[in-house]
């Protein structure tokens, strides 16, 4: 499982012309979702996001989480986090997980994001998507559960 995470100002999704999530201060996440991934890596993953302290405290110092600002989040799945590149100049996605299981690990993201106390607005999962975003700083974090898991 993959997470991008962005540090945004706002951020919203628009599908058809119809904004789906819109967001102030918070995080902007692109899920990708493997076919190796399942419900307790995604909890790890989700542990991790929510703990990230990547807003500045009073000093300057990115010491701050989500919660700290009362932020909030906006989460997008994109299978594209899986292109494999490495042959040719066309990317073959056959590392992102099948369709069916990845809606819902993301569907499960959303609801444990939301358990947690956390406003979580969405795109569609499937829909082509317009993303539109102020990035804060910019700052862009790259969560892999290869590298989470690693550390338990």
């Amino acid at each position: 499982m993959k997470f991008v995470v962005q540090r945004v100002n706002n951020a919203s999704c628009t599908v058809d012309e119809k904004i789906t999530g819109k967001i102030d201060k918070g995080f902007l996440v692109f899920i990708g979702v493997s076919n190796e991934d399942t419900e307790e890596i995604a909890d790890k993953m989700v542990k991790k996001l929510l703990g990230l302290r990547i807003f500045d405290d009073e000093a300057g110092k990115t010491n701050l989480a989500l919660k700290d600002v009362g932020g909030s989040l906006l989460l997008i799945s994109q299978f594209t986090l899986y292109a494999d590149c490495s042959h040719g100049n066309r990317p073959s996605f056959i590392n992102a997980g099948a369709p069916d299981m990845a809606e819902k690990l993301y569907e499960y993201i959303i609801s444990k994001v939301r358990t947690e106390g956390y406003t979580a607005e969405t795109g569609i999962f499937g829909a082509e998507m317009t993303i539109k975003l102020e990035n804060d700083g910019p700052f862009t974090i790259i969560l892999d559960s290869r590298d989470i898991i690693k550390l338990k």
